[in-house]
């Protein structure tokens, strides 16, 4: 009698003590799943912060990236995310833009996906393959090296282009890009956006001045180098297309710049004017072989939209504005030409 009563006095005590220990295991699951959630869902990147991938990274060097700069708040929850994500077997190449109180899985969605955030490559004001080189390298993975590369003489005309006329098919402008982009990619992109420029209306007024889409950036790259002024470069174009009509020598200074190899010169003497090149149109009749710089658009426009007039000559005016003189007659361009050069040497300005 006095056992079965101690048997029942048992069972409640052994009763509780498996409530509490089924609550403890509960509570540890339950901060454990709390925890677990806050891995993947709690906001984890401190700052905006982009991080650049080259093809063979490894999982490790990523980690070790965002450790470095200080990215996230909890490395070890961004680990355990990307692992349970399986992002360690799948890293992928790219630039990638993490942003401020992004979660872990966010971050390892992205990544895992390859979804690079594209960046806007922006070229102007470039004269040589060697400068859009060094700019374009700032934008993409593909270094200055690869891009200069283009153009060696065996590329261009795989785009349909001679050499010396291969520039024209990089208009400066502003375009999207993915970071992990090749040279060769690039190239073909801009082959893209150089026939999208060149659409029906523009290949029309190409057409009525007897020119090719070339033609009109190499007249263009001169017109751009005569004029800083944007309201003058349709004027300016009109002067060279009434020189080309009447067949004038075009005598452009901008072009002997570019046979000389000096596109410094404040003056042009008579011993520049004498240099043996195809560029050098005070001895070249008709345009040059291929443009002189890479003409932005406003310059391309001027010449398919150029100034009608009849005027044949200019030359820069005395006060230095930048802007220029234009005389329909050589004595009238003479007066003109007397005065910049009283101008020049009262300046210092010999070469």
């Amino acid at each position: 009698m006095l056992e079965q009563k101690n048997k029942i006095n048992r069972m409640p005590r052994m009763g509780k003590y498996v409530i509490i220990g089924v609550t403890v295991a509960l509570v540890i699951a339950g901060l454990r799943a709390w925890q677990l959630f806050g891995y993947i869902f709690n906001p984890n990147v401190k700052n905006d912060y982009v991080l650049y991938v080259v093809k063979g990274t490894t999982f490790d060097s990523v980690l070790d990236s965002l450790e470095k700069n200080d990215v996230l708040h909890d490395l070890k929850a961004f680990r355990w995310v990307a692992r349970k994500k399986d992002y360690h077997h799948v890293v992928r190449p790219g630039r990638f833009h993490f942003k401020q109180g992004m979660n872990n899985n966010e971050m390892v969605n992205i990544l895992r996906a390859g979804l690079q955030e594209p960046v806007n490559l922006i070229f102007n004001n470039i004269r040589t393959p060697e400068q859009l080189a060094s700019v374009v390298s700032t934008y993409l993975q593909a270094d200055s090296a690869s891009i200069l590369e283009l153009f060696t003489p065996g590329t261009a005309g795989k785009y349909g282009f001679a050499p010396e006329t291969f520039i024209s098919m990089f208009i400066p402008n502003t375009y999207e890009f993915y970071w992990t982009t090749s040279a060769e990619e690039f190239a073909d992109r801009m082959k893209v956006e150089h026939e999208r420029f060149w659409n029906e209306e523009r290949r029309r007024k190409a057409e009525a001045l007897g020119f090719t889409p070339q033609d009109v950036s190499t007249l263009a790259s001169i017109v751009q180098e005569e004029t800083v002024k944007a309201d003058e470069k349709a004027r300016v174009a009109g002067v060279y297309i009434n020189r080309l009509k009447r067949g004038m020598l075009l005598q452009a200074d901008p072009t002997v710049k570019y046979a000389v190899g000096d596109v410094t010169l404040q003056r042009i003497l008579f011993s520049h004017l004498e240099v043996d090149s195809p560029y050098n149109t005070y001895k070249n009749a008709g345009l040059p072989p291929g443009p002189i710089t890479f003409p932005e658009i406003s310059s391309i426009d001027a010449v398919l939209n150029f100034e009608e007039h009849d005027y044949y000559y200019f030359c820069a005016r005395d006060d230095f504005s930048g802007y220029h003189a234009f005389a329909r007659t050589n004595a009238e361009h003479n007066i003109n030409a007397e005065k910049y050069r009283k101008a020049l040497n009262e300046r210092k300005i010999f070469q």
